[in-house]
């Protein structure tokens, strides 16, 4: 069939189980198959349990207490589990998951493959080889290579990992072999680009390479001298503890105030490079977010890379990573069936054709455009199947530009793998984790295979959830109840980059923003666990702070629009805001969506007048 004709709605079982009775009947023929292989292997060996055993007291009785367990077990999930799989639950980053994926590691976890090593797992670490590709050629890397990681937390900090391993180097060199750089003060050696350090490291021998890894940011020393890393005051919590784990310290990690729509300020950014630059502060590295965890924003990465050019005249360089964990499988919205950057003039025409989206919208602004194909220019990127990929827990994962660049984190562990093999046995040797489960690899590979990582496969997938979130969005932004005479106002943050959707709640007139935040926070506590057996709960959502010691003011025009002065905003010190991370395949539809409002609306307004009422 043409990738043009795939149909998304074939690859989820459904918020009703629509597509059941097909998940059971793939299901049962991969376990049939699994144990026809066990029994095919070896033919002639008897088998060790018998049937004299199977019919045994204590035989039965272990079956039954098996099953008690996994009826408990059922019985825990049922009541303490979430349901994301519905048009109802408007929270956290949790989705139904693509049917291909789940088959694929319900399916590998009976092989228990360990893609640590290859040769006990033969066939998934085949399947992680070719998925780090994928992630590689996702982002316009070609002669890049990525893997799956555990989570985003774990590529951000193999990100960091890269980064100051890379950017020590250069000082490593001059103690092994001087004549490299000679000629070189220590200021150009810590702003030499990455290009340069790694065509360098091709003129070392073998020995000169491991001697100079080992006086490298390896060892411990001089790490503070290499500079700071710049973040986004949108910054993953995981960055502080990256910097805390990797020896920078806490100490060297500096934020960038955002704008009003949460993205990175790029003329703040080159102040805090300059100032840093001013008193013979080397910049470690630059991070820039796609698609932040709480308002889904995209950070200009595009001005980011100018400002890196223009910077690089001056003899100033830093390592640039881009954490794409939540946002990027988006990046498929913009490929053509060839991996081709589809031009911005020819997006629309060419989602059209694909049916990205129900409706002529201008759902991708040019910015965001941008911001996405000059990702290609990055260092290294995070990226979270489990996230955007609609993938099972847990797989994150990492691509790097160059895949010279793993060589300088590299570890070699005899036992496991051999120094100078190029099978995808090395995996180990260049990744953080140790024993990983196969069957992650094998769900993030049929995914990928089943829908392509461009906009025929994932990009459609993609288009669905943005315009979902468009219409929660519009649907916010004309909203409002009446309780008991009090007329209760929806104020939406900003019009999403991406699919996340803030707004808050506030009761019309009212001047006191600890008091609004305290209505949205008994919201949220209606709209979630905290209100009782949330498979019960008729609309879920989830909240965050947007406080000053991390936000700064950026949230202050929001807070003015809404009615609050400076001054206020300073005594709150902080705005509780609900949040939605639409994932949801379903609710592209606009008459899908518009059903479902009047239940959400009713929802909510119930749990207002709940609030209102105590």
């Amino acid at each position: 069939m043409s990738n043009k004709d795939i149909n998304i709605d074939a690859l989820f079982i459904g918020e009703k189980a629509e597509n059941g009775d097909m998940f059971k009947s793939i299901l049962t023929d991969l376990i049939d198959e699994h144990l026809g292989w066990r029994q095919n292997y070896m033919p002639q060996d008897k088998p060790l349990i018998s049937e004299k055993e199977k019919d045994s007291a204590e035989y039965q009785e272990t079956v039954e207490k098996m099953r008690d367990v996994l009826d408990e077990v059922s019985t825990r999930l049922r009541s303490n589990s979430v349901p994301w799989h519905s048009p109802r639950y408007w929270g956290h980053m949790n989705s139904e998951t693509l049917m291909p994926a789940i088959l694929a590691y319900t399916y590998a976890m009976l092989w228990n493959g360990n893609n640590v090593a290859y040769e006990s797992s033969p066939g998934t670490s085949q399947m992680e080889e070719e998925v780090g590709h994928d992630f590689a050629d996702m982002f316009g890397f070609k002669d890049g290579w990525g893997h799956i990681s555990a989570d985003g937390s774990i590529a951000n900090l193999e990100g960091l990992w890269y980064a100051r391993n890379l950017k020590s180097l250069p000082m490593a060199i001059k103690e092994v072999k001087p004549e490299l750089v000679e000629g070189k003060s220590d200021w150009e050696l810590l702003n030499m680009t990455t290009d340069d350090i790694l065509d360098m490291l091709e003129e070392l021998s073998d020995e000169e390479i491991d001697a100079v890894k080992a006086r490298s940011a390896r060892g411990g020393e001089n790490l503070k001298q290499l500079g700071k890393w710049i973040v986004p005051q949108t910054k993953h919590y995981s960055w502080l503890k990256a910097a805390d784990i990797i020896g920078i310290g806490l100490d060297q990690v500096v934020s960038v105030p955002v704008d009003n729509n949460y993205r990175m300020k790029v003329d703040e950014l080159e102040k805090t490079i300059r100032s840093l630059v001013a008193d013979k502060t080397p910049i470690l590295g630059v991070v820039g977010v796609v698609g932040s965890t709480e308002e889904g924003a995209v950070d200009p990465i595009n001005e980011i890379v100018e400002l890196r050019k223009k910077l690089m005249k001056e003899g100033i360089y830093f390592y640039l990573h881009v954490d794409a964990a939540y946002g990027g499988y988006a990046r498929t919205m913009f490929l053509d069936e060839d991996n081709n950057f589809i031009p911005y003039k020819d997006l629309k025409k060419v989602h059209k054709e694909y049916g990205v989206f129900q409706e002529e919208k201008d759902y991708i602004s040019e910015d965001v455009y941008n911001a996405f194909k000059a990702i290609e220019d990055a260092e290294s990127v995070t990226v979270d199947p489990h996230k955007m990929g609609y993938i099972p827990y847990s797989a994150g994962g990492i691509a790097i530009r160059d895949i010279r660049l793993r060589n300088i984190i590299s570890y070699f562990a005899t036992y496991v793998f051999e120094k100078g093999s190029k099978a995808p046995s090395m995996l180990g040797a260049y990744i953080l984790e140790g024993s990983k489960a196969g069957a992650t690899a094998a769900s993030v590979w049929a995914a990928h295979h089943v829908l392509p990582l461009n906009v025929a496969g994932y990009g459609k997938l993609i288009g669905k959830s943005v315009e979902a979130a468009h219409h929660f969005y519009d649907f916010l932004s004309n909203l409002s109840f009446n309780i008991d005479g009090q007329e209760i106002e929806v104020h939406p943050l900003t019009n999403p980059d991406f699919n996340i959707v803030d707004w808050t709640f506030n009761i019309k007139g009212n001047k006191d923003l600890v008091k609004m935040n305290e209505l949205n926070h008994k919201f949220y506590d209606e709209a979630s666990f905290m209100s009782g057996p949330i498979y019960n709960n008729d609309f879920i959502t989830s909240h965050t702070d947007f406080a000053i010691p991390d936000y700064g003011n950026s949230p202050l025009k929001y807070v003015e629009g809404i009615g609050y002065d400076e001054k206020e905003w300073n005594r709150a010190g902080k705005v509780t805001i609900l949040r939605a991370c639409v994932l949801t395949p379903l609710m592209y539809d606009k008459k899908h969506f518009e059903e479902y409002a009047e239940k959400i609306k009713s929802a909510m307004e119930e749990k207002l007048t709940r609030i209102l009422s105590k």
